[in-house]
């Protein structure tokens, strides 16, 4: 009896403990989602990551592979030449260097542009102020520009001036600016940047953004010094403007200049004639666009996608130099994405855009590829830095060792070469010792690389990332 009575006291002191660990579980971490993390927590201090997934290479902690939402493995399907994937530049602020953003509407450029003057870190950053829509970007110690944008000069070339414009306009302009004494100097680095974005929901955004009462009146369209007439660029509207459109409406205008926006803004223009649509079909004319906006694209020394904010700001680092003070953020709630398209209607939206999805595809490749090839060059770097610092400690570190420019196996009790071998000079006896001195260092150094070569193993199984 008083043995069960033992068991029984026993079994409540276990229940007791067991439902205070409860409470106090309950009162550290109250939610299940808590507690689930704690759980996920230690699995993945048990060794159920993957490998590669280091805290500080490519896995949970990399925000760039984090940022894309659904990920996928991303395959190639264009072949780019290193010249085309490394784009560093030599962007000389100090000197006469000058950075120019094409923004082409709809495509998060406002954001992109207001990081150039507001979010970069310099020596002497833009002045911006309240009220007032341009900021002054000048070089350190020069009052002279190194941003021609929107929000640095406005909108000198004409508003959202494209490609064929801006390389006719922004060289002559500047040299306008300069003083008399500086017109000798040789002619400046333009480098050209831009922001693309997936072709419907960039056409999405253009067609809420006109249903508002936008317009873009102004612009220009200046190609081969002149302006195209009323019959090459008919408008799609009567008043003042197209508000209230509906989609339909827009859509089934043949005239409407949102439609492949993206490629005819990228293109040279005067190759086909300017707006000239008699001078060849319409499909050779766009056959002939497409190849310049993809040529264009890839000579620009930068280009961002909006569905890869991370990802753009880290490629503009790397290819300027210049880090931003705030990391990018993906916004992906717009007035586009509110809109609720029929299947049927994302599709003939596609047809309208066809070149511009063409374009796309091509631009996502390549941007993924530099990223990639930018991501690699970063931990090659990298790697040399600690294989040079692991150098000079090791060379700290020898004469302790014993590797003092001597021989560290001497034989102890063995008769010497010459008594075995009488042939054998006092000059081979001493050659021998040099190679017994160099097979020495070479095993401390393969003792040192060898921990390299392990981490180029999980740089490469880093590399094998996931993709959007």
């Amino acid at each position: 009896m008083d043995e069960k009575s033992y068991y029984s006291r026993l079994l409540i002191a276990l229940l007791m403990v067991l439902c205070f660990g409860v409470i106090v579980l309950q009162y550290i971490c109250p939610t299940s989602d808590c507690q689930l993390l704690h759980l996920a927590s230690l699995s993945s201090r048990l060794g159920s990551r993957a490998p590669g997934d280091r805290m500080n290479g490519a896995g949970a902690g990399d925000p760039y592979s984090s940022e894309d939402g659904a990920l996928v493995r991303f395959v190639p399907r264009f072949n780019f030449t290193t010249k085309d994937l490394n784009r560093a530049v030599d962007f000389n602020i100090k000197g006469d260097d000058v950075i120019v953003f094409l923004h082409i509407q709809k495509t998060g450029g406002t954001t992109f542009g207001r990081h150039l003057v507001r979010n970069i870190q310099l020596e002497r950053p833009c002045e911006c102020h309240a009220g007032q829509k341009k900021c002054t970007c000048y070089r350190p110690g020069k009052r002279d520009t190194w941003l021609f944008s929107r929000f640095s000069t406005g909108w000198t070339c004409g508003l959202h001036a494209d490609w064929t414009e801006l390389t006719n306009c922004v060289p002559s302009y500047m040299s306008n600016r300069e003083s008399q004494e500086r017109r000798g100097i040789p002619s400046r680095n333009y480098y050209y940047i831009t922001i693309l974005r997936d072709p419907v929901w960039r056409y999405l955004s253009e067609w809420r953004h006109v249903q508002r009462g936008a317009t873009w009146k102004a612009s220009k369209h200046i190609c081969d010094g002149r302006l195209p007439t009323l019959t090459e660029l008919p408008s799609c509207y009567t008043g003042d403007d197209w508000s209230g459109c509906s989609l339909e409406e827009f859509m089934a205008c043949p005239y409407n200049l949102a439609n492949n926006r993206q490629t005819r803004m990228l293109a040279d223009l005067s190759l086909v004639g300017c707006y000239n649509l008699s001078i060849m079909s319409e499909s050779q004319r766009w056959v002939m666009l497409l190849e310049s906006a993809k040529r264009n694209l890839r000579n620009m020394a930068f280009f961002g996608l909006t569905e890869y904010q991370r990802k753009t700001q880290y490629l503009f680092e790397q290819t300027f130099r210049l880090a931003f003070i705030a990391p990018f953020t993906q916004l992906n709630g717009t007035r586009a994405a509110s809109v609720e398209v029929e299947p049927e209607t994302q599709r003939r939206i596609r047809e309208l855009n066809h070149w511009d999805v063409e374009l796309y595809e091509y631009a996502r490749d390549l941007f993924l590829q530099r990223f990639q090839y930018a991501r690699q060059q970063e931990r090659r770097e990298a790697r040399q830095r600690r294989l040079q610092e692991r150098r000079k400690l090791r060379a700290k570190v020898k004469p302790w060792w014993g590797v003092t420019g001597k021989a560290v196996f001497k034989p102890t009790k063995e008769p010497s070469m010459t008594e075995q071998y009488p042939a054998f000079s006092e000059e081979n006896q001493a050659d021998t010792g040099q190679k017994l001195e160099s097979e020495t260092e070479g095993q401390v150094e393969d003792n040192w690389l060898e921990e390299d070569d392990n981490e180029t193993i999980l740089d490469y199984l880093e590399n094998v990332e996931q993709w959007r």
